[in-house]
């Protein structure tokens, strides 16, 4: 790893702060007496904001760089923080202080995830990009861990605000850190101005389309396990919701974080088309395993699954950026987009488990593995081609 890339995975170790939305919420729910409509709105409020400002935010990055748009969405995120770190005033201050951190964290994604190859070394992109979603996994895990180690006696908001001070100098040290950085940013020739247009027009290329999809399906099938998952070993096998069952999300997440440090050592021998075909297998046997499994079977195909989809995001990523590396802000910002498939698909499984059943609604991320699987061999071909 060379010092020039730590800025940009420390802004990865930020860009899993968002995850700390959901240990806010639920101590702003307690704060404001919310109903649990409102309290889940403050999670729409940062989810959505990846659908409204991915493709501008690439269009953006076109004409400013993305060293310029990392600077701008950290100075967003910790504009964001001074609410919840102040106190957290009214509900609407405090919904309107979370969709801004949405905005900035939106923009980070964009920007962050190609200019990481700008700054690796040739033939490490994808390693690098998939240890930097291992360094965003830490970071996912530091504000619930943080509201543990600084809890207050007696005041649960008073715990989330020191968190939220400690986010805001993290931020803060990681601005200056990356304002220090040079980068010689990589850009195509002979390439007219980013634009909306132009953004949406390279939908109209099948590749480019099939492989935002599965990065769409990705998402949803993620975020959809992670959200069914208790509901889904307590109606099947009859774990206790608080306990066995809780407990097999953490063993998701704990999965998650070991796919993504062991992917990123596996990238140093393997190509990335050549590894997405291992870990969409792995997806696939791990969400049958789930869906069909007796409970011995289902608890190993959790970790299985988390195996499988701690790699598959950065891969899709890196493998589009260095097929159309001039065309980078433009893709970025609709593969960042895509990121709400985490908003969509988990409704669809609830659906199919209010009408169908449980079965019913685990083969929603099976399907969606099954695709990536369909994307990672064709991938792998066209390599060999």
């Amino acid at each position: 790893m060379r010092l020039r890339t730590l800025p940009i995975f420390f802004a990865f170790f930020v860009m899993g702060f968002v995850d700390a939305v959901g240990t806010l919420v639920g101590f702003a729910t307690e704060k404001y007496g919310l109903s649990g409509f409102m309290g889940q709105l403050l999670v729409f409020f940062g989810f959505i904001a990846f659908a409204l400002f991915s493709v501008p935010g690439g269009v953006l990055m076109d004409k400013r760089g993305k060293k310029f748009l990392m600077l701008l969405s950290l100075a967003i995120v910790l504009a964001g923080q001074v609410v919840p770190a102040s106190g957290g005033g009214s509900y609407l201050m405090l919904a309107s202080a979370i969709f801004f951190m949405g905005i900035g964290m939106t923009l980070l994604q964009v920007a962050g995830n190609p200019i990481m190859r700008d700054v690796s070394e040739e033939g490490r992109y994808s390693r690098n990009l998939t240890f930097a979603q291992f360094i965003k996994g830490l970071g996912s895990i530091a504000g619930p861990a943080l509201a543990v180690a600084l809890a207050v006696p007696d005041d649960r908001w008073a715990s989330i605000v020191r968190v939220y001070r400690v986010f805001a100098v993290v931020v803060a040290v990681t601005l200056v850190g990356l304002a220090l950085l040079r980068v010689d940013e990589k850009k195509g020739e002979d390439k007219p101005p980013a634009s909306i247009g132009s953004s949406f027009a390279l939908l109209g290329n099948p590749y480019i389309l099939t492989m935002i999809l599965g990065l769409f399906l990705y998402v949803g099938a993620e975020v959809g396990v992670n959200a069914n998952l208790a509901t889904f070993l307590k109606g099947r096998f009859d774990f206790d919701i608080a306990g066995l069952a809780t407990g097999g999300i953490a063993f998701f997440f704990l999965s998650l974080t070991v796919g993504r440090l062991v992917g990123s050592a596996v990238l140093s021998f393997m190509s990335a088309r050549q590894f997405l075909v291992v870990t969409a297998v792995l997806s696939v046997l791990g969400t049958l395993g789930i869906m069909l499994g007796s409970k011995e079977i289902a608890v190993a195909s959790i970790f299985v699954t988390g195996l499988g989809f701690g790699n598959i995001f950065p891969l899709i990523f890196s493998i589009l950026i260095d097929r159309m590396p001039e065309r980078s802000a433009e893709l970025s910002g609709l593969l960042c987009m895509a990121i709400a498939g985490g908003a969509l698909i988990p409704p669809v499984m609830g659906a199919l488990k209010d009408g169908v059943g449980l079965t019913a609604m685990m083969a929603v991320p099976f399907v969606s593995c099954l695709y990536i699987l369909f994307l990672a061999l064709r991938a792998a071909r066209e390599a060999k081609a």
